[in-house]
């Protein structure tokens, strides 16, 4: 049996997935007696994608997972910061910093990259749906459009950005909960008829899963939604996937589906739908009756963030490339906008132009490729994340 395409964990640790060119530097420093020079490192992004004016930053422990062991040193924003792009009269600020030889962790700069680029911008636009929903619950339906090994990267940058539920198992562990599922279009064909699917699940699947049952299979919702509401007991709600050349006006179908299961006494049962969402539908129908959002291709499809990782120094030494700042910095941000400033030292007092003085963010996250603090749950950035959106919400800033 041929090995699939995808690189699993041994590849990436060995280095099998880097950029040659990295592979062609350390044989040089190391046959030039190069290799015991001290570098720091700086990861900085510029402008972000799409006019975003804020990002989320994500990927922070899978690089710690990868670096632990080696003999590197790590400063960091905590992971699920939210920062700002650099203004053009302005020095990027950092949001993480590597010190230590080159030779021990230059390498793997492909795959550094790659763990903070991509689930970055899956964070980031998920929190921006969250936003759009006007915080009704958003679950992140978005693997099926992307390679497979990549599954539990994109459910936990989802989760972490602001969806409340992810759609795969390998997902569900990373952020220690249940993924969530309703029954796919395939069942009711496969069993005929929705109401045979409908009382299938009920009667087959554990009661602790939720029982959302999808009404556009076959007939008109309206109806499919009452059928669903006499076949299954203890029903949550009913989803609408609705491809786009059956919608017409989406909202008022919506509508029509709520009325008509209020007229025969099912209220309680909520509305969810999904298919082809951004943020633009979402924030259309967050006023609406719609309970929650099943969002996909938006979010697992988000806009890559450009970082790029930069040497600043050399044995302690200012240095870098044309186009970059030379020189250790130390990301600051304002409380209140998040503005981003840098300063050369972390004891500077340096004050964001609405008046608030900046607070320095950078942690020591890993010492001489020892962590020198404790895994933070996925849940516990979220709620992270949540907060500072928040605060940019009542500001006023988003």
């Amino acid at each position: 049996m041929k090995k699939l395409f995808a690189a699993d964990e041994k590849d990436i640790r060995n280095g099998y997935t880097k950029d040659v060119y990295f592979e062609h530097t350390k044989q040089i420093l190391e046959a030039k007696g190069l290799d015991d020079m001290e570098v720091s490192m700086e990861f900085t992004s510029g402008s972000l994608p799409c006019g975003w004016k804020w990002g989320v930053f994500c990927g922070l422990e899978e690089v710690l997972r990868l670096m632990e062991g080696t003999n590197v040193s790590i400063y960091a924003v905590p992971e699920g910061t939210v920062f700002r792009p650099r203004t053009p009269a302005s020095v990027r600020a950092p949001v993480m910093n590597f010190h230590g030889k080159y030779i021990d962790f230059g390498v793997m700069e492909t795959a550094i990259l790659g763990m903070i680029c991509q689930p970055t911008g899956v964070a980031t636009k998920s929190a921006r749906m969250k936003l759009a929903a006007k915080w009704k619950p958003v679950i992140a339906f978005g693997n099926r459009r992307m390679h497979p090994a990549l599954s539990g990267v994109l459910d936990r940058s989802a989760y972490i950005g602001g969806c409340d539920d992810v759609s795969s198992e390998a997902g569900g562990e990373l952020i220690e909960r249940k993924p969530l599922g309703t029954v796919p279009h395939v069942l009711p064909l496969m069993m005929g008829s929705n109401d045979a699917a409908f009382r299938a699940f009920d009667e087959i699947i554990d009661s602790s899963v939720p029982r959302i049952m999808l009404i556009d299979t076959f007939s008109d919702e309206r109806t499919a939604a009452i059928e669903a509401c006499k076949s299954v007991k203890n029903l949550m709600g009913v989803r609408l996937d609705t491809p786009g050349s059956r919608r017409g006006n989406f909202k008022e179908l919506i509508d029509e589906v709520r009325w008509e299961m209020d007229m025969n006494g099912f209220e309680d049962v909520k509305i969810i739908v999904s298919g082809g969402l951004d943020e633009d539908t979402v924030a259309g129908l967050a006023d609406t009756c719609v309970s929650s959002f099943g969002v996909g291709t938006s979010i697992s499809n988000a806009p890559t963030l450009d970082f790029s990782m930069d040497l600043v120094e050399k044995d302690g030494v200012p240095m870098a490339k044309r186009g970059k700042f030379a020189g250790r910095k130390y990301p600051y941000r304002c409380p209140r906008c998040f503005t981003m400033g840098v300063a050369l030292n972390p004891d500077e007092e340096i004050f964001c132009e609405c008046g608030e003085k900046m607070e320095m963010i950078e942690k020591l996250i890993m010492k001489d490729g020892k962590r020198v603090i404790p895994e933070v749950k996925p849940t516990e950035i979220r709620e992270y994340v949540v907060k500072q959106l928040k605060t940019l919400e009542t500001n006023g800033t988003l």
